[in-house]
């Protein structure tokens, strides 16, 4: 059980990294003198505002978040210094815990420089199965999901005054209100561009880059039911003569500006930019998940985790039950995940600490509780081939065998064009559009077993 006792102390390393006098540089080997001390290795952004939340070695009395133990945060000069220092670690000078990046798991883990790690009862609850997929490799869990990065959906609350339930309420507040108010859209994407800000669109839709099961993502089968994707996709953004009903194009241009200027009711916001948001007077309190066809539902954005991540050295050290404890208790605690979130500054995916964080980082933490889907390289990024000619044609008009599928990010923006552009001539009925797709993403899921 963590304390939070040392608030003199968190003022004081504050004190001390801001004005310099407290120096993160990392030492070469380990203390291990009395009292015991649990190492932990960040990046220089990470480490400062940990120290805030826990205070220095010297501000701690042995036992405060680990019986017999202080905690010493060693900061690097950047992400990638600390990539360097962890990829040569050993086990004479190497961390008890790390605080990296999702996409390290699956290396270091075959390196053998993690170990595998088991939640408490207590903190597993306060995670989605696809966070903890995130940090895992080969079904086993590495470490404790730290934070998380996403979008989410803004409300205009000059416009709307309570955050909608459903896709379709959003389609029909548009329509009634496009003329009156000079609407210009009812949803677009203001931060994260037509593919990586537009996922939880596709989600809420019914449709997805890659079918997820128990936090694993499938290599085989389909992605997604396209007869129910296009189905929705005729109801809520087509007229009864297929013509788009405007709600949302496949153009992210102006989108910001025509939020504020109050020309668009929805609109899809990074996490990175909420405060500027704050700035023009927009209440986060109306952040939420793309709202999904059923009432209560919700469209599965990208919502990758970093991790504090449990290495092999602990053990080797005889530090790993304090590792686990201090995994388990601080990182896996809403109280303690909240008190680091509080001067990181990033969206907790402690679904605990999201419920009492401060409105912009609750609003995007709860919003990828709620609905989100790890960023996979090995799915997103293309790579396979259309052998049989079937992936990009079809047996009454086959496409070229031996031709390269595109990657996700080419393939979503061009399923928006051919379902909602203002072109007719680059429209395309919406299963035939929808089944290419699903194409392109069931062939990279086969071919990621190979990446």
């Amino acid at each position: 059980m963590f304390s939070m006792k040392k608030a003199a102390g968190v003022s004081a390393a504050v004190a001390l990294v801001l004005t310099g006098a407290f120096s993160v540089a990392p030492a070469d080997a380990r203390a291990k003198a009395a009292p015991k001390t649990l190492t932990i290795w960040a990046d220089n952004q990470r480490s400062a505002n940990l120290i805030k939340a826990i205070g220095t070695v010297a501000d701690q009395t042995a036992g405060d978040y680990v019986p017999g133990y202080k905690v010493d945060v060693k900061g690097y000069a950047s992400f990638d210094a600390l990539k360097t220092a962890v990829d040569s670690a050993t086990a004479a000078n190497g961390p008890d815990i790390i605080m990296g990046a999702n996409d390290w798991v699956p290396t270091l883990a075959k390196d053998g420089k993690l170990a595998q790690f088991t939640l408490s009862t207590s903190a597993a609850k306060n995670f989605t199965a696809n966070q903890l997929g995130d940090l895992s490799y080969n079904g086993k869990l590495y470490g404790v999901p730290l934070d998380i990065n996403n979008v989410a959906m803004l409300t205009n609350d000059d416009l709307v005054q309570t955050v909608p339930t459903s896709f379709g309420a959003m389609v029909d507040y548009y329509k009634a209100n496009k003329d009156a108010l000079g609407l210009t859209r009812g949803l677009c994407v203001a931060g994260g561009g037509m593919s990586w800000g537009a996922a939880g669109i596709l989600g809420a839709l019914g449709g997805s880059p890659y079918a997820m099961s128990g936090g694993k993502a499938k290599t085989t089968g389909a992605p997604f039911t396209v007869a129910t994707f296009a189905a929705n996709v005729k109801s809520l953004l087509l007229n009864a003569d297929g013509t788009p009903n405007g709600f949302f194009t496949d153009s992210d241009a102006s989108c910001g500006d025509d939020f504020k200027a109050g020309k668009v009711p929805f609109a899809i916001i990074g996490n990175w930019e909420w405060k500027s948001y704050v700035a023009e007077g927009f209440n986060m309190g109306m952040l939420s998940a793309v709202p999904g066809v059923k009432a209560g539902t919700f469209g599965a954005g990208f919502g990758s985790v970093s991790g504090a991540l449990l290495t092999s050295f602990a053990a080797q050290a005889g530090d790993d039950n304090a590792a686990k404890s201090f995994l388990n208790d601080f990182f896996g605690s809403a109280a303690g995940a909240a008190s680091y979130e509080k001067y990181e500054g990033r969206p907790p995916a402690n679904k605990g600490a999201a419920s009492i964080a401060a409105p912009g980082l609750k609003g995007f933490g709860l919003a990828a509780s709620n609905a989100s889907i790890p960023q996979l390289g090995t799915f997103l990024n293309g790579g396979a081939t259309d052998t049989t000619g079937l992936v990009l044609g079809t047996k009454a008009a086959p496409g070229t065998k031996g031709a390269k599928v595109p990657a996700y990010w080419d393939a979503l923006p061009a399923l928006w064009t051919a379902l909602v552009s203002s072109d007719s001539k680059l429209r395309k009925d919406p299963v035939v559009a929808s089944q290419l797709f699903a194409n392109i993403m069931a062939a990279n899921a086969a071919n990621s077993v190979n990446n």
